[in-house]
């Protein structure tokens, strides 16, 4: 079949990512998943990070792992508060060096910090955020220890941890590379990224770590997910709920963080929340995928896809009704109590 290039897409609209097959990289069981995530950005990090608990509560993932990959002081220690909050301290945080910096851009995580650090509301787990290790290293020394093709990795934020893993040597944790290792124990990668709608758009998490992500587009060794940004601009998370759902506790850090990252209220797109969602929910899964392909991001930041039978790469997509039906799932998930809450 010809290579279908984004131009065409474009044309087609969502048509071009509406087939619904079955899920490339089924998996039995009990997920085991690492989170990467550019903690403080946007809220739909705490909301996917807040559906992670919940999961784990249900026994259905193994999160093994918390990555960082904002330049932030802050964003390791409102992970830190959030997984001691809902019952996870041990779950291993890693923090970033030189990583992206974004210094036009309300960072919730610091407003959160610098608020519990008046209350004092919410306890921290780690004693010293700036000793942890860092995300590259930290994948390797999990990585390491699991089964072969056991890993989901779940990128929703920047790819300099996803790079500087593959570009990694043998340490005292692995004789492999990154490259190695990531091919023997990584099922696939989920990532929020790019945009193939109408307008074309060089999505926020490609653009700022531009060279980053075409290297990890290029050289991922296992499958990629995409869920690109007109999916979670598709399903809207309503301020209602944050309003009116978590009244069975004074002080969720949940709601304290949305509440002190814009004006409230307000509505938000889901975008994180969705390549989270498609890992878990194999088999009722609202999202469509595409056939085969491989992605690629251009030097402005602009992600192509090309449809090719031998391809590790996929798309997902969203119609109109679905993403009223996975709202609604969004809701009534996050507004779950923890399972430490449980009366």
């Amino acid at each position: 079949m010809k290579n279908i290039v984004l131009a065409v897409f474009i044309l087609l609209g969502q048509d071009a990512f509406s087939q619904h097959h079955t899920h490339p990289f089924y998996m039995e069981g009990k997920f085991k998943v690492i989170l990467d995530t550019d903690m403080g950005n946007d809220i739909d990090d705490a909301l996917a990070l807040d559906m992670l608990y919940k999961y784990a509560d249900q026994r259905k993932v193994n999160l093994l792992a918390i990555m960082n990959n904002k330049q932030s002081d802050y964003s390791t220690r409102f992970i830190d508060l959030m997984s001691t909050w809902y019952g996870y301290k041990k779950i291993p945080i890693g923090r970033i060096e030189k990583g992206v910096f974004i210094n036009d851009y309300v960072d919730y995580s610091k407003n959160m910090v610098e608020y519990n650090d008046t209350t004092k509301l919410y306890k921290y787990s780690i004693e010293r955020h700036d000793e942890l290790l860092e995300a590259h290293e930290l994948y390797r020394k999990i990585l390491a220890k699991q089964k072969d093709q056991s890993v989901v990795v779940i990128s929703v934020g920047f790819s300099t941890n996803l790079a500087r893993l593959l570009q990694s040597n043998p340490d005292k944790h692995s004789p492999l590379s990154g490259l190695e290792l990531v091919a023997r124990k990584v099922k696939y990668l989920s990532v929020m990224a790019g945009s193939f709608g109408e307008r074309k758009r060089a999505e926020f998490n490609v653009i700022h770590d531009r060279p980053a992500a075409q290297y990890v587009m290029a050289n991922w060794p296992t499958g990629i997910v995409l869920s690109p940004f007109e999916v979670g601009t598709s399903v809207i998370y309503p301020a209602t709920t944050i309003e009116q759902d978590f009244d069975w506790t004074a002080n969720h850090p949940l709601v304290d963080a949305y509440k002190k990252y814009r004006s409230f209220p307000y509505n938000r797109p889901t975008w994180d929340l969705t390549s989270v969602y498609y890992v878990v929910e194999q088999e009722e899964n609202l999202l469509n995928i595409s056939k085969s392909g491989t992605l690629k991001v251009d030097d402005e930041g602009f992600t192509h896809f090309s449809e090719q039978t031998n391809g590790k790469h996929y798309v997902l997509s969203i119609t109109t009704d679905n993403a009223k039906l996975l709202q609604r799932y969004f809701i009534d998930l996050i507004k779950q109590k923890p399972k430490r809450y449980h009366n």
